[in-house]
């Protein structure tokens, strides 16, 4: 896993689709899934910190405009 796409992906595997219009608040929702998935042990725990890196560098590019 190294870039959105593949979170997307992660999800989509388990029926989890987001889109709302606000890339913000899809990357809060995304993490909140991913979260769930790891509560669940649905995902491994490399997998969900790999995740969660990329969720929130993807928060601060948006954040910056970058």
């Amino acid at each position: 896993m190294k870039t959105m796409i593949d979170i997307y992906e992660l999800l989509k595997r388990f029926g989890i689709y987001i889109y709302t219009g606000d890339r913000l608040g899809d990357l809060e929702l995304i993490q909140d899934e991913v979260k769930e998935l790891y509560k669940t042990r649905l995902l491994e725990s490399k997998d969900y910190q790999t995740a969660i890196l990329i969720i929130r560098q993807e928060e601060r590019r948006v954040k910056t405009g970058k």
